[in-house]
């Protein structure tokens, strides 16, 4: 089944963010393309995009770089779509030009940059360098946001000022939200200590995250993870409003990174079947949010 204009479906899926590799130590969890494309029928996903993390030191423990990414979607191209990644601190300069990796990368498929998730302020000299170059070829970045010391997830502080530091001065590049920190700035309330979690109970009006994307045109968002899905279920209601109004900048996504997931329903297709078939949501939000507003945005 093909996402496109001319094949238009109401179970037509398009995944903006899933993954290849190993997220853990036990090697039977290494989940390489075809084991993807099983999952993806499983679930009734029709294409999905797939990310690197292995440029970024904080996610070599995936096992999965660029070149990796660019070879495993050349097995399915009507199913899978390449994302590039390239670590900004590459240099260790804010005027490195990237150029011609963008070029080659562009060239060779890639539609996006990510998941870029480098522990460093979102708007560090060195990413924002980064961010306005892959404006320039038209690359979406697509970033993983997590305000924690340790580990790995690019960061900013309560109210997300630094991301729109970033959305002023780089208003060519367009950024796709993702990660707990991220969407826990759904709410004005954080509680203390889930800054970096996944705050439950009804969502406080004045958000950050719904701020931003009401000013800023360059700012999307997906629906992935965990974080994705308890931001859009914690509060029924709110979650509902909330993919009305942004559903021309919300896009569908798993972040499902487990050969074993294939045997559980992500929750996030799950709550997409509950809205379609007890019409929570009108049909042109949701097929926008399913799928028409990642093959609009990839030009796809």
């Amino acid at each position: 089944m093909s996402c496109s204009e001319n094949n238009k479906t109401q179970s037509c899926l398009f995944d903006v963010h899933s993954h290849i590799g190993r997220v853990e130590r036990a090697r039977q969890e290494f989940m390489d393309v075809t084991n993807l494309i099983g999952k993806m029928d499983a679930w009734g996903i029709d294409k999905a995009c797939i990310l690197p993390l292995s440029e970024h030191p904080e996610g070599a423990y995936l096992e999965a770089d660029t070149e990796d990414i660019i070879a495993a979607c050349a097995h399915y191209p009507d199913r899978l779509v390449p994302f590039c990644l390239i670590d900004p601190r590459f240099g260790n300069r804010p005027d490195m030009d990237f150029t011609d990796l963008l070029a080659e990368y562009q060239a060779r498929g890639c539609k996006g940059l990510g998941e870029f998730l480098p522990k460093l302020d979102i708007d560090d000299a060195l990413c924002l360098n980064l961010y306005r170059q892959a404006g320039k070829f038209g690359l979406p970045v697509l970033f993983d946001m997590q305000d924690h010391p340790f580990g790995y997830g690019i960061r900013d502080d309560y109210g997300l000022p630094k991301l729109e530091h970033t959305l002023q001065i780089c208003p060519e590049t367009v950024f796709i939200g993702h990660g707990p920190t991220f969407w826990a700035e759904i709410s004005a309330d954080i509680p203390a200590g889930q800054h970096n979690g996944y705050p439950g109970g009804a969502i406080q009006l004045g958000g950050a995250v719904p701020r931003l994307m009401r000013n800023y045109p360059n700012l999307w968002a997906d629906t992935s993870a965990g974080s994705g899905y308890n931001a859009l279920t914690r509060d029924p209601s709110f979650g509902l409003e909330f993919a009305d109004e942004f559903q021309d900048k919300l896009m569908f996504g798993t972040d499902s990174c487990r050969r074993s997931d294939i045997n559980i329903t992500a929750p996030i297709v799950a709550w997409l079947r509950d809205l379609r078939e007890n019409r929570k949501l009108s049909a042109d939000a949701l097929e926008k949010i399913a799928w028409q507003n990642c093959r609009r945005l990839l030009g796809i």
